[in-house]
């Protein structure tokens, strides 16, 4: 078929053959030789389903570490680390169908969000309800900062009283500065009800820190505080139960490690809260009391 003259349909009709399977093997011939008569796989060069399956054992993998992310989350901690993933809705399907989608109804979405601009500008402060484990309960002190929703500090605590938050309290200043401004809720150890400054805000007030409170029955105005609290119950807390303090505490820095340097946080167009964390440049000195 390739000498000069041949009569290449009259050749396909020899051998039973149609004109364009007798061009296709022409073809093969003159650009490959006797290679490219060999078969071929007709296997397709993209396979969906092995793409789909890829993908799949990403998302368990990353699921096992984090099983109440649902897949925005998911996607972007994956791709965090170097995995190439395709768009939203196919991961979202793909945890859907193998049952990967953490349970719950979402929450409402804020409107009329206030951010300060900067970190250190307002630190949120409260203690999540407490709650009982084998060693007695445990009272989480909380504290997030408003701009980066970095948390400073989630402790265990036995109890609510001063002497306790204080302490939890110098601890964060000696790591990360002193804030403008700190807000928490109201009633003991926070506020007084009558009027008069407590002497956890005179402490406050003396290390240069102008203190303020959620209005009474707006639980909204410390949101990002109370966002906080429903990630740490859904994601540590709820169908757990601690032997001892200590196992306590390491979990709460588990976590805290992971919210503040691995967690995508909507808010923040699904970066981790410490890309946008800096300490404060006013140093506790530790002198006034």
């Amino acid at each position: 078929a390739s000498q000069d003259g041949a009569n290449l349909r009259a050749l396909c009709r020899h051998f039973n053959i149609s004109p364009s399977t007798g061009y296709k093997w022409l073809r093969r011939w003159t650009e490959e030789g006797a290679a490219g008569l060999a078969d071929r796989s007709r296997a397709p060069l993209h396979s969906p389903r092995r793409t789909d399956d890829r993908v799949t054992d990403l998302l368990r993998m990353a699921h096992c570490a984090h099983e109440r992310w649902g897949a925005r989350k998911i996607k972007r901690w994956l791709e965090d680390r170097g995995h190439v993933l395709p768009a939203f809705s196919t991961v979202h399907n793909l945890m859907a169908r193998h049952g990967l989608l953490p349970g719950g109804t979402p929450g409402i979405p804020a409107t009329g969000r206030f951010e300060h601009t900067a970190p250190n500008q307002l630190w949120q402060m409260d203690f999540k309800g407490h709650f009982p484990f084998a060693g007695g309960r445990c009272h989480p002190l909380t504290l997030l900062d408003d701009h980066s929703r970095f948390s400073l500090c989630l402790a265990h605590c036995p109890d609510e009283r001063l002497t306790t938050v204080r302490q939890q309290l110098v601890r964060v200043f000696e790591r990360y500065g002193l804030p403008a401004r700190m807000t928490m809720d109201n009633g003991a150890p926070w506020g007084d009800t009558t009027g008069s400054w407590t002497a956890l805000e005179l402490w406050l007030m003396r290390q240069g820190i102008r203190v303020g409170h959620s209005r009474p029955y707006h639980p909204q105005t410390q949101g990002k505080l109370e966002r906080f609290h429903r990630s740490l119950k859904a994601e540590v807390l709820q169908g757990r139960w601690f032997t001892d303090a200590s196992q306590l505490q390491q979990v709460f820095d588990d976590w805290r490690a992971v919210y503040n340097l691995e967690r995508p946080h909507e808010a923040l167009d699904m970066g981790v809260p410490a890309s946008r964390y800096q300490p404060s440049s006013r140093q506790y000195s530790g002198a006034v009391q």
